[in-house]
């Protein structure tokens, strides 16, 4: 089965790689990756982004500031980001809120959000969107300030199923990661089966979120295994993109063609054009 696959959020730029994103992005052309969309993190690897993304055009860049490295920041960095936004197609992100991650500060992680959403608006670009333990505000947010008209992605959603009609009347589609087939993500799971079906994708979020081991699912096959070749910790391989799609299909009921035929619809209207 030829299925053509679309990655909606992963980092190749991570420098846990070490240097392999050749090698890998060959791994994910044979298993039928069409297109990656590859996010930015902070000024320092927006370049890299960039780079990658001019050498390979199955990589859709998408630049941003995340909330983990706001505290980074150069007086200058919106000026930075339109700058590196003007230099090919991308998408803005990754960009959010997040209130989990131990010892971060929160100050000024909205400042910075708003001004990238805006920025997403006011160019009509997709925005890859992280949020952690702040979906209340963060919705507040979506509701008072300008939003990308072709909508946006909240990536790896976490949020309550209540929400989610929500956030879709805000214009928002949910990327499921392959991570949430571990056993304790149970309500993570059932939040997407209340996705719409036009507002689902799917991604890796590699190098991270690895898929769970020793299982017997239909997708285990499907892993490739991968490690840090500093430290031999494991890591996500952007080619287990198949596997993703087959959870998926499996969570949701639904053969893996239509799934794959269905997100290809979806990811073309967040990122098409790009």
């Amino acid at each position: 089965m030829n299925l053509r696959l679309y990655d909606a959020h992963n980092h190749l730029q991570d420098e846990r790689f070490g240097g392999r994103q050749p090698e890998l992005l060959e791994a994910c052309a044979r298993a039928g990756v069409q297109r990656l969309v590859v996010n930015g993190a902070c000024e320092e690897d927006w370049p890299q982004v960039l780079a990658l993304a001019k050498q390979f055009p199955q990589i859709l860049p998408s630049l941003g500031y995340h909330p983990w490295f706001v505290h980074e920041r150069t007086p200058g960095w919106q000026r930075n980001l339109a700058q590196a936004l003007d230099q090919m197609p991308a998408a803005v992100g990754e960009i959010g809120l997040d209130r989990w991650k131990p010892d971060l500060a929160y100050e000024g992680q909205e400042e910075v959000f708003i001004a990238q959403l805006r920025l997403a608006a006011e160019r009509d670009l997709p925005a890859s969107i992280h949020c952690l333990q702040a979906w209340g505000r963060m919705r507040e947010i979506l509701e008072t300030e300008p939003r990308p008209r072709r909508g946006f992605l909240l990536h790896s959603y976490g949020g309550p199923k209540e929400m989610v009609k929500s956030f879709v009347d805000l214009g928002a589609y949910f990327s499921l990661p392959g991570f949430y087939a571990h056993e304790r993500k149970t309500r993570q799971r059932e939040t997407f089966k209340h996705v719409p079906p036009d507002r689902l994708l799917l991604e890796t979020d590699a190098p991270d979120q690895l898929l769970p081991e020793g299982q017997a699912e239909s997708w285990r096959p499907h892993v490739l295994s991968l490690a840090d070749p500093t430290t031999g910790k494991p890591l996500n391989h952007p080619a287990n993109l198949p596997a993703v799609y087959r959870f998926a299909a499996e969570l949701l009921a639904e053969p893996l063609e239509a799934l794959s035929t269905r997100v290809e619809r979806n990811f073309q209207r967040l990122f098409g054009g790009l």
